[in-house]
């Protein structure tokens, strides 16, 4: 029996999704940028937005911050943390050039997938990415090996594709994408290409499939679901598309609760919540405050998993900190 035949729709309620808001990689590279600050000081020039928020960008910015969008534009000699989503190896040689002290906050399980990459290059397959062309995670990974990596951009995509050897071609994806989408993407490949191989073990992080879950299974119920997250988040856009194809009757993406648009509740009796894994939990607070003012008192958080994965400090930076303790 689903959560929607066991509760009876009573007056205004919101469903509150749980996994919501910042996964373990998030949370390190944010965590990174501020350990980073108060060891070295201000400024700390970190290349593209640390993650893909525009909240969590500008209160680092008031902390000392400078985002930048190539190592060109950090002067030589001083300290550059590379964001969540990963980056390219010609990006090190460039930091190197510059003597700068480069610190790595790529997601692990971003790392994962360049592992991958390099790996069965090595080994001379085609690789099939599936993710979104320009995104700063599909960049970094086809950089790992661009002479074996081809770009597969959702279901269309796939039968663009040509390969050299049929029986060597195996697909990595984007971390941050529609778990469904994918299937589908994948099956298509594999239609013409009955002996593609899967990667080792599901590229689409934990984080993104849970937060995923958890809204399909509020959406039913939904007038509206509303997911608090920055337009540039792969998956903060893809909850408002899960939400709307497991049943919501709409969904809106919004960064702050004072985006959220009085027609969007006109006659809605629930209305669902969740953010994106790049965003703090203090904005979906807000949000529920602003339901709140305007009728939506009962809150019922839906659980669907126990997240407690947590990633360690970058090594370059655990060491400064691990220095500077023992000289004090």
């Amino acid at each position: 029996m689903t959560h929607a035949e066991t509760t009876p729709r009573t007056g205004k309620r919101v469903l509150l999704a749980k996994p919501r808001g910042y996964c373990a990689g998030v949370d390190r590279a944010v965590q990174t940028v501020e350990e980073a600050l108060k060891l070295y000081g201000a400024p700390i020039y970190v290349r593209k937005q640390i993650v893909h928020n525009k909240h969590v960008v500008q209160t680092l910015e008031a902390q000392g911050a400078i985002f930048v969008e190539e190592n060109e534009e950090v002067p030589e000699g001083a300290t550059v943390i590379f964001s969540a989503h990963g980056v390219a190896p010609e990006v090190y040689e460039q930091a190197r050039a510059r003597s700068l002290k480069a610190i790595d906050a790529t997601c692990p399980l971003v790392t994962k997938v360049h592992q991958e990459a390099k790996r069965f290059a090595a080994e001379d397959y085609d690789i099939l990415l599936i993710g979104h062309e320009g995104h700063e995670e599909v960049v970094g990974t086809a950089g790992e090996a661009p002479a074996h990596i081809q770009l597969v951009d959702g279901p269309e995509g796939a039968d663009k594709v040509t390969v050299r050897d049929p029986n060597k071609v195996v697909w990595l994806s984007q971390t941050t994408l529609s778990v469904d989408e994918t299937l589908e993407t994948v099956a298509r490949l594999k239609s013409r290409l009955p002996l593609l191989q899967s990667p080792p073990s599901d590229d689409i992080c934990y984080a993104t499939s849970n937060r995923q879950h958890v809204v399909k299974e509020i959406a039913p119920e939904c007038d509206v679901v509303i997911v608090v997250g920055s337009r540039n988040s792969s998956n903060s856009v893809r909850l408002v598309e899960v939400a709307l194809d497991a049943g919501a009757r709409a969904g809106h993406l919004v960064d702050y609760a004072a985006e959220i648009d009085d027609a969007w509740l006109a006659g809605a009796g629930t209305v669902g919540v969740t953010s994106g894994a790049s965003v703090p939990d203090d904005l979906v607070q807000q949000v529920l405050e602003h339901l709140a003012a305007r009728g939506f008192t009962d809150v019922e958080e839906i659980l669907t998993a126990n997240e407690r994965l947590t990633f360690s400090l970058p090594q370059e930076l655990k060491r400064d900190m691990k220095a500077a303790a023992a000289a004090r």
